[in-house]
């Protein structure tokens, strides 16, 4: 509903390779991969599969059979117990969901970094991300004469400018892999988020007056082009706009509020499903989890949807 990356997964700001800009649509960032969906009351356990080994990799384990998946969780086990004391914590649980939910973030600029580094040293500079996404409208402006496509990258490119400047911590106008990280998904740097505010500000005031109002509000999310009454989803969202968006009820967002719409900290999903997991596997209630507990309730936390975690275990604990 025209909001910055509704379900985690969401990513929001994703450069996906070639002569792309960063501007994406959704607006709420939640915790990649966690949506805000309640536990299913059934036994399929799919949210805690999809929490604890991430989206992607949880539909490969129907390969496994429960013997393999066991013996794959017991690994798994092994390394969330970061202190080797043989019992797994609520706060290394939660760190290892962490780590398996941004894991997609890394993955996602390993795969596209050669395309930036153009010189292969290791580092992108920001003349060598302007070159490979802007290119070819530089370059051959004169194909882009529809007012729309001016606009569009005379808007991005000083906006990209800006945003790579802010991730560029060191200041010297090249970006190692963390700080062209943060370039990409600035939602998940405390450091960048003043920028994700802003270019949402930017995108959605269209008068120009450094606030949100409800109309924008809605007009980000719904385009009203035919006459009769609006659907019952919109009603809703001017309620949520009334209700929760405008805290201070003047009529419209001011940043601190677009922080807290597209920015929710009311809700730490990977300590909840911690939590769940530890409070339905834990069997003699001392808060703590043994291996042997895991498995008991193996079911719960890969069942036959888990991830082949080969490749996974081979890497260092610090590359989760």
């Amino acid at each position: 509903m025209g909001v910055y990356g509704l379900t985690c997964l969401l990513l929001l700001c994703v450069v996906e390779v070639f002569s792309k800009p960063t501007y994406k649509n959704e607006r709420v960032h939640l915790d990649p991969e966690l949506s805000r969906d309640p536990h299913e009351d059934n036994q399929s356990y799919r949210y805690d599969h999809e929490a604890f080994l991430g989206k992607e990799e949880a539909t490969t384990f129907d390969q496994l059979t429960p013997e393999e998946s066991k013996e794959r969780l017991g690994k798994i086990v092994d390394r969330i117990d970061g202190d080797k004391d043989g019992y797994v914590t609520t706060d290394e649980l939660k760190s290892w969901i962490n780590r398996v939910q941004k894991r997609y973030i890394y993955e996602n600029v390993a795969k596209v970094w050669t395309d930036y580094d153009l010189n292969k040293d290791n580092k992108i500079s920001w003349d060598e991300y302007k070159k490979a996404t802007y290119g070819y409208y530089l370059a051959n402006p004169e194909e882009f004469q529809d007012a729309t496509d001016q606009f569009s990258f005379k808007k991005m490119l000083p906006r990209d400018e800006r945003r790579f400047k802010t991730a560029d911590l060191d200041g010297d106008t090249a970006a190692s892999r963390e700080e062209f990280t943060a370039f990409l998904h600035p939602e998940e740097f405390d450091h960048m988020k003043d920028i994700v505010v802003l270019e949402t500000l930017e995108d959605i005031d269209k008068n120009g007056d450094g606030h949100v109002d409800e109309d924008e509000y809605i007009a980000d999310m719904f385009a009203h082009e035919v006459e009769g009454p609006e659907p019952d989803w919109v009603k809703t969202e001017r309620e949520q706009f009334a209700d929760f968006r405008d805290t201070n009820k003047d009529g419209k967002m001011d940043k601190e509020e677009i922080r807290h719409w597209i920015l929710p900290q009311d809700y730490d999903h990977a300590q909840a499903e911690a939590r769940h997991l530890v409070y339905e596997s834990d069997l003699n209630k001392d808060q703590l989890l043994t291996k042997e507990e895991v498995l008991e309730n193996w079911n719960m936390f890969v069942g036959s949807q888990a991830t082949n975690y080969g490749e996974d275990l081979t890497k260092n604990h610090d590359e989760l």
